[in-house]
């Protein structure tokens, strides 16, 4: 029988164990979501347009098995990661007309699918372009002052977690698919037209109060069913479109030296770039690895056209989601989403610790 000297010595050592395993965490007071329908929990719900993820099969795997809105079979990454820090377990939509006083101070989604940092990727599509989110985040900003006062809003806003994710539809409706910006512009051009408007969003967001902000860097776009299906010269031969993940990676190396750059001029902020690229292209290359099975169409319907309303009731999918990198044409299952949480997790929040603070900073 241990004597109560040593269970003291046991106890003392996990206690420091624990505290040091989550040192590393920033303390966030809450997290705010921008961008389109990878972080889109179902703002496109209380929108008039088509596109839209709030029916079967979307959310089988959702807790209660509904759909959300979410254009997924289960959770986002801001859910992982919302839950992770302890914040709430789920991300709502801004557009809830129900949402409590305490889900607004803890944070949402602004989110909307379809989206785009480019205001020509959502002309006639009906859903919430990236320059109109930041007009509902002024509106947001308003109703949290109401609620707990001018002062200790500014220090909600300051310790907020911001998640930004788009672009990934600018190149796709404007550039490849329906090439509108090439009349304008060659990619490098188009590259550096949405990164100023990025940089502008985030100066924006800065002057409203928030400091700590991750943008999310571009996914490898010529390996998305979707963008696979459009330029496949054979039905059989579904192999990543090159070029378009050329592309991607040069925008996600622009993209880190500008984020950077907007860091170094905007005094107290810390601005983190997320590289979504290399953990997906690690799904897609090496599937068996992390327990995948299938990487170039979706679990939904034959998954190389089916999204949004062409996922439905009447579309059969895939029994195991889990084995499968992405659950439509477009969008990553939820499995492969739990993957990304995880890369965040363990790469990207660290960068969110100030050496420099002190403990009240941290999770302790």
């Amino acid at each position: 029988m241990a004597s109560p000297t040593t269970h003291f010595i046991v106890v003392h050592i996990f206690t420091i164990l624990v505290a040091t395993s989550n040192a590393w965490r920033p303390k966030f007071s809450s997290i705010l979501v921008f961008g389109d329908s990878t972080v889109d929990p179902g703002n496109n719900n209380f929108l008039e347009t088509l596109f839209k993820g709030n029916h079967s099969p979307y959310g089988r795997d959702f807790p209660g098995h509904r759909p959300t809105g979410r254009f997924s079979n289960g959770k986002l990454v801001t859910d992982f990661i919302a839950s992770l820090l302890q914040i709430k377990e789920f991300v709502p939509p801004y557009l809830d007309p129900n949402l409590s006083d305490l889900e607004l101070l803890t944070g949402v989604s602004f989110a909307s699918g379809g989206s785009g940092i480019d205001d020509l990727t959502t002309i006639s599509s009906g859903v919430v372009p990236v320059s109109k989110q930041i007009e509902y985040f002024r509106e947001y900003v308003e109703r949290i002052k109401r609620i707990v006062g001018k002062e200790e809003s500014q220090k909600v806003l300051g310790r907020a977690l911001v998640i930004i994710s788009a672009g990934t539809n600018d190149f796709s409706f404007n550039f490849y698919d329906v090439p509108t910006r090439k009349y304008e512009f060659d990619i490098s051009e188009y590259q550096d037209f949405l990164q100023n408007r990025f940089q502008i969003f985030i100066k924006e967001l800065y002057s409203l109060g928030c400091r700590k902000v991750a943008v999310v860097g571009l996914p490898p776009i010529g390996c998305i069913p979707l963008q696979i299906t459009t330029k496949l010269k054979n039905l059989k031969d579904r192999k990543c479109v090159e070029q378009e993940n050329i592309d991607s990676e040069l925008y996600n190396k622009k993209l880190e030296r500008l984020l950077l750059h907007a860091q170094a001029m905007l005094p107290g902020s810390r601005v983190v770039y997320v590289d979504v690229y290399n953990p997906l292209i690690n799904l897609i290359n090496q599937p068996e690895k992390y327990g995948f099975e299938v990487t170039k169409r979706g679990c939904c319907g034959s998954g190389i056209f089916e999204a949004g309303p062409l996922c439905n009731e009447l579309t059969p999918a895939c029994e195991e989601a889990s084995k499968y990198v992405f659950w439509d044409s477009v969008h990553p299952s939820e499995a492969a989403y739990k993957y990304i949480a995880k890369y965040v997790e363990e790469e990207v929040l660290p960068k969110f610790v100030n050496n420099n603070s002190d403990s009240s900073e941290l999770y302790l």
